[in-house]
């Protein structure tokens, strides 16, 4: 005899609901000797913020300031990593650059325009990650002049894939100092001085 199921409850929405979203459990002190797996956003706990090359940067800058990033992945119309985009490039010198070379407005300027394309950008293993230090990492955008660096690691079908993202803004937040965005130590001596104030 099959089993009979009894229909559950139902009610409607309440105002001004949300909704669950992954979420990264980061520590909030660290030091340089901590793993560095402890500071990177890994991505199979955490969504991606992501944003289409066609799209404005306009559109790009909202997408960051409701979700609370520097950085966003540009995705084709297959999901697949374009490039990225960060707050940098918006405010920097990039739009000028573009309305420059092509003409047009501001509010004309897409992604596509500023992004950091896919064939230019430096990754970081998940390997060497797992067994590097938070000072790795420091040192890493320090040397590379980048407020971010990616993450890859290869998926089931052994295709690389974007896995984490290290920001420097949250480093700092997570070391306990102070470091402003447009601001990028240039010794690894300077990071050492603010962590010792």
């Amino acid at each position: 005899m099959p089993k009979t199921y009894a229909a559950l409850n139902s009610s409607t929405l309440s105002p001004r609901t949300s909704f669950a979203q992954p979420v990264q459990a980061t520590p909030e002190c660290v030091d340089l000797d901590n793993p560095a797996l402890v500071v990177m956003t890994d991505l199979e706990r955490v969504s991606a913020v992501l944003i289409r090359p066609d799209d404005t940067i306009r559109e790009a800058n909202l997408r960051m300031i409701q979700r609370g990033v520097r950085l966003l992945l540009v995705v084709d119309e297959n999901q697949m990593v374009a490039g990225l985009i960060t707050a940098n490039d918006i405010s920097g010198e990039k739009p000028l650059q573009a309305i420059t070379e092509r003409g047009g407005r501001r509010e004309d300027i897409v992604v596509r325009d500023i992004m950091t394309p896919q064939d230019r950008l430096d990754v970081l293993d998940l390997q060497d990650v797992r067994y590097a230090r938070v000072g790795h990492i420091v040192a890493t955008l320090k040397e590379s002049v980048r407020q971010h660096a990616v993450v890859v690691d290869v998926d089931a079908n052994g295709r690389q894939r974007v896995r984490g993202l290290f920001s420097l803004t949250q480093i700092a937040r997570q070391l306990g100092i102070v470091l402003h965005t447009s601001q990028i130590a240039h010794t690894f001596s300077e990071i050492e001085t603010l962590l010792m104030h």
